[in-house]
């Protein structure tokens, strides 16, 4: 019975991630234990940490601090270090904290990342040390945009974490990975009543650095978007973020649920940020008051 019950758990075909519901995506640098244990109370049972390195240096902390709250890399990036170190790094958390670590994996960015090249194979090769780590299919899932990757994720992962995706892409992800893969896109929102202001405010965290970006800008061509849409219109910014009050707000991220979507992964943007210390023009969410106050206001409309 323990072999069929460890051979269950590592196939994707048998065993989908049982995270439903809505989650939030912040920054891992910036995230405290404290923040993960008001999201959880909230009534949120995801958290997706931006930019873990491959030791999940931190997570182990998130997850004491919090009883039942589901922790995902969103997303460890292939080029930023070695994958065996990974697998161990996941067996660690994994083995604390059963069931309650999902593991988000990528390819990053040309323009960002070091060695970029031949992201396909990069991403095979990792997943083949995973397997050898014994990082088990069910228990990893990759940020996955184009059809090429889809596919991938649907062979080799329990699902995807698509980001800067419209409910279009989610319905698109669903048709790739079928009802057996896990589908949790994320989705920027601006609680903003004056949706003139509120869009402004998506755009310049919108702009800089995703449309600089060829992943982001290769996939919202294929979903139709002009030219003039990726110099960033009115249209494609009220696409990739929801602007208005809380009700309109949640109407969108239940678009992605009707698209197919098993957990919605919200992003909260206002007006605050920092600069990011690497990347000079890229805006950083600041985690206050403000954002908490919003995700309880969302909290009351989704729960």
């Amino acid at each position: 019975m323990d072999l069929l019950v460890h051979f269950l758990v590592g196939t994707v075909g048998f065993m989908k991630i049982g995270l439903r519901g809505y989650g939030v995506w912040q920054v891992g640098a910036l995230t405290t234990p404290a923040m993960a244990a008001e999201i959880e109370q909230l009534g949120y049972s995801g958290l997706w940490l931006g930019g873990p390195g491959v030791d999940l240096a931190g997570i182990d902390e998130l997850l004491a601090a919090t009883e039942s709250l589901v922790v995902g890399s969103s997303i460890v990036n292939v080029w930023s270090g070695d994958p065996a170190v990974l697998a161990r790094s996941y067996q660690r958390v994994a083995s604390r904290f059963p069931g309650r670590f999902v593991l988000g994996i990528g390819v990053g960015h040309r323009e960002q990342s070091a060695g970029y090249e031949r992201p396909m194979d990069a991403v095979r090769r990792f997943l083949d040390v995973l397997d050898a780590g014994g990082v088990p299919v069910s228990g990893r899932v990759l940020a996955a945009l184009g059809p090429r990757m889809l596919e991938l994720a649907a062979e080799r992962a329990g699902g995807v974490v698509p980001y800067l995706v419209p409910p279009s892409h989610t319905r698109v992800a669903r048709e790739t990975v079928g009802s057996a893969g896990f589908v949790a896109p994320e989705q920027k929102v601006v609680v903003d009543s004056d949706v003139v202001r509120g869009l402004e405010a998506a755009r310049g965290r919108v702009r800089n650095p995703y449309l600089g970006l060829v992943n982001y800008v290769s996939n919202l061509r294929r979903l139709g978007y002009s030219e003039e849409d990726l110099a960033g219109s009115d249209r494609l910014i009220g696409d990739l973020v929801a602007v208005g009050d809380v009700s309109a707000v949640v109407a969108r991220l239940g678009e992605h649920r009707a698209a197919g979507a098993d957990h919605v992964v919200v992003q909260v943007i206002t007006e605050k940020y920092q600069t990011h210390p690497g990347l000079p023009g890229v805006r950083l969410q600041v985690y206050d008051d403000e954002v908490m106050g919003v995700y309880r206001e969302l909290a009351e409309g989704l729960f």
